[in-house]
C-alpha cells in the first residue's frame, strides 16, 4: 500500500484525473447541500412570477408555473445523478462476481451465462431500456430496474474477458501450482488486474446512464410531474423555447457538464490505476 503522501504526488502527474476529480467532487457538493440552501422551493408554484429572466431573487429566472429553476435543477440533478450512480453500482454487484466465476471456472457454467448475455447483448442499451422501462411503466424505479437489467450484461461480458485473458499468464499458473484456492485466486491475482478497466468502464457508464435517464424521462417514460428530473425540465421547456430557451438551456448545460466530468474521470482513473502503466496496483 502506497502512503497519502506518494498518491497525492502521483495526483499530481495525471492532470486529467485532478481536474475531473475535483470537477466531479464540486459537481457532488452542489447537489448534495444545493436542495438544502437554496431559498427557493422546486415545487413552490407562484403564477405571478412565471417565466421570469435570471434576477437577484431567482439567478436562473423561473419556469412557466413560477417555480425557481435553479433549485429545481439542483434537485434535479441529486434524482439523475444519485439513480444513475445505484444503477451502475447495482449493475457492477451483479455483472463483476458472474463475470469473474464464468471466466475462470469456464465449461457448463460459463456457456450458460454467455448464452444469457449473447441473447440479449444483440440489442442497443438504449433500446433494450426503453422497452423494459415501457413495459414495467413510467417511473424512476422502473427506469433503475431496466438499466440494471441492461447493464449487468455489459459488465458480466467485459470482466469474463479480462478474466479469460489474465488467467492463462505465469503468475495464475503459478498460483494454481501453488494449491490456492479459485476465491483467492479470484481475489488476490485476478481482480488487482482488472479493477482499473472496470473503475473506469464504470464511471464513464455513469455519463450515458445519466443520458439515458434524461432521455427516457424526456420522452414521458421516467419522472412524472411535478418531479424536477434533467430530462423532464427539458420536456417541461420544450413547449416555451421560443420565449424562453433558459428553460432548456440550463438543464441542457447541466446534463452535457456531468456527463462530460464523469467521462473524463473514467479515463483519469484508467490512467491512474492501470499498474501496466506504473499505476497503483
Amino acid at each position: 500500500m502506497e502512503s497519502i503522501y506518494q498518491a497525492k504526488h502521483r495526483l499530481i502527474q495525471y492532470p486529467t484525473l485532478t481536474i475531473s476529480l475535483f470537477l466531479t467532487v464540486i459537481l457532488l457538493i452542489m447537489l448534495t447541500l444545493g436542495p438544502i440552501i437554496v431559498a427557493h422551493d422546486p415545487f413552490q408554484i407562484n403564477m405571478t412570477n412565471r417565466l421570469q429572466s435570471a434576477s437577484m431573487s431567482h439567478i436562473l429566472g423561473t419556469d412557466q408555473l413560477g417555480r425557481d429553476l435553479f433549485s429545481r435543477i439542483l434537485y434535479g440533478g441529486r434524482l439523475t445523478v444519485g439513480l444513475g450512480l445505484i444503477a451502475i453500482l447495482l449493475a457492477l454487484l451483479i455483472g463483476v462476481p458472474i463475470g469473474l466465476i464464468s471466466g475462470y471456472i469456464g465449461g457448463k457454467l460459463d456457456a450458460f451465462f454467455m448464452r444469457i448475455v449473447d441473447g440479449i447483448i444483440v440489442f442497443p442499451d438504449f433500446i433494450l431500456a426503453i422497452a423494459i422501462a415501457g413495459i414495467l411503466g413510467p417511473s424512476l424505479t422502473n427506469i433503475v430496474i431496466a438499466i440494471v437489467l441492461v447493464k449487468w450484461i455489459v459488465y458480466a461480458r467485459v470482466v469474463r474477458g479480462l478474466v479469460m485473458a489474465e488467467k492463462e499468464k505465469e503468475f495464475i499458473l503459478a498460483a494454481k501450482i501453488s494449491n490456492s484456492s479459485i476465491g483467492k485466486i479470484i481475489r488476490r491475482h485476478l481482480w488487482p488486474q482488472i479493477i482499473p478497466d472496470v473503475v473506469a468502464m464504470a464511471a464513464i457508464d455513469v455519463g450515458k446512464v445519466i443520458l439515458i435517464i434524461s432521455t427516457l424521462s424526456y420522452i414521458g417514460v421516467g419522472a412524472q410531474p411535478p418531479i424536477p428530473e434533467w430530462g423532464a425540465l427539458l420536456n417541461d421547456g420544450r413547449g416555451y423555447f421560443q420565449v424562453h430557451a433558459s428553460l432548456m438551456i440550463y438543464p441542457g448545460l447541466a446534463i452535457m457538464a456531468t456527463v462530460l466530468c464523469f467521462n473524463l474521470l473514467g479515463d483519469g482513473v484508467k490512467e491512474y490505476m492501470d499498474p501496466r502503466k506504473g499505476g497503483k496496483s
